[in-house]
């Protein structure tokens, strides 16, 4: 609730046997729970599940106080985040979408707050038809609206492809330290937080790694756990330099009771946006966040571990111990995965023969009056980009 900025009151785990349909707990299970929200004057109780409209209703009228399930919460979150036009009308879509089901009745608390959206009417039943219809065409606009935003978030990434970068994207759990760690790295003052969903639309800067080779590092948002299909679908354009990155760093933080449990829901997501175990195996490096917050055993358990595999280091985004190790594990991941290429370029294509220098390691050169015959070792992702802009041209 502290990423919302809402006081929690209390909290407490009720065992339910079988959801009602009707509201989910049993009645006895309302009753007591009633009681208690009215002796602490709680006006907003928040259920972590996903709640039918039928059983957020019927809750709202046992307990005397306004419900939100799992998915209302998230969405309040993505909005409160929300800083591109992109991410801004993914949210409202989602929104929308969730909204329709339960006729304008799930946001009514965030009109105190911050003057709700303010793009239906209010929730009486009179109302009801027209909110759908105002809602069904709010929609429609924003799906137009959407489709130009990501048809131009596609021409930059052509263009970046012929300025043509290996992508690193950092992806983790929600509050896993994403965003420190991208400004330690990029010097950027990206916001960061310790809330969850502190970014929700990828940032992306160009950095260089001890090698002098440049890279184009890309920020994300946090996953969650029993994240809604909807909403997967709803953000999958944020998570794109994901999907296109050569290589993925998992920020995981290790003093969290849960990490394991958060990098098993980190990978799930992962597979559902089409990552799947072999290409988390071959392009993933995990970064073993937050070490300055562990106790000395640990610390040195995580740190002693992660220096025996090749595809982990151990790190403190906030005071920079184990970066320099990971800039350079980046740097030999990219390097491992070369391939000789050899060409013939024309001694006049200066374009063609400074992006094999740059980008490369030439073994061999043989010139002739008109032809430059070249031996290049180059990185998967560089000859990828290659040879699509040689397509292109």
């Amino acid at each position: 609730m502290h990423a919302i900025d809402l006081d929690l009151v209390g909290s407490e785990i009720v065992a339910v046997r079988a959801a009602r349909p009707g509201s989910f707990f049993g009645k006895g299970q309302i009753e007591s729970l009633k009681g208690w929200i009215e002796e602490h004057e709680v006006e907003l109780v928040f259920v972590d599940t996903a709640l039918s409209p039928v059983q957020q209703r019927n809750l709202e009228t046992g307990f005397g106080a306004k419900v939100i399930d799992r998915t209302g919460l998230i969405l309040d979150i993505f909005g409160e985040r929300a800083a591109t036009r992109e991410g801004v009308l993914q949210v409202e879509m989602a929104a929308l979408s969730y909204q329709r089901s339960r006729l304008v009745r799930s946001w009514t608390h965030l009109e105190r707050q911050r003057g709700g959206f303010g793009f239906i009417g209010g929730p009486g039943e009179s109302q009801l038809e027209m909110d759908r219809r105002l809602i069904d065409e709010r929609l429609v606009k924003i799906r137009k609206e959407l489709a130009d935003v990501v048809k131009m978030r596609e021409q930059h990434r052509g263009a970046r492809r012929k300025v043509p970068y290996p992508i690193v994207a950092l992806v983790g759990y929600t509050n896993a330290g994403k965003s420190t760690l991208f400004n330690r790295l990029t010097g950027a003052k990206v916001y960061a937080d310790d809330k969850v969903f502190a970014t929700l639309d990828p940032t992306m800067r160009g950095i260089d790694l001890p090698s002098g080779r440049r890279i184009i590092l890309s920020d994300t948002v946090g996953f969650i756990s029993e994240l809604p299909t909807t909403l997967v679908a709803a953000f999958r354009a944020t998570l794109e330099e994901v999907i296109e990155a050569d290589i993925i760093v998992h920020v995981r933080d290790m003093s969290d009771p849960d990490v394991a449990q958060q990098g098993s829901d980190v990978l799930a997501v992962l597979d559902e946006l089409g990552i799947g175990a072999e290409r988390q195996h071959e392009h993933m490096i995990e970064a073993l966040n937050k070490i300055d917050r562990l106790e000395p055993e640990e610390r040195e358990r995580i740190v002693s571990g992660a220096q025996r595999r090749e595809d982990a280091v151990a790190i403190s985004a906030v005071t920079g111990e184990g970066v320099d190790t990971l800039l350079a594990l980046l740097d030999t991941r990219l390097r491992t995965a070369r391939r000789i290429l050899e060409i013939d370029v024309p001694v006049t294509d200066g374009r063609t023969l400074s992006y094999l220098y740059s980008h490369g390691e030439v073994l061999e050169r043989t010139d002739s009056e008109t032809m430059v015959h070249l031996r290049v070792s180059m990185d998967e992702a560089d000859l990828s980009r290659f040879e699509k802009q040689a397509g292109e041209d």
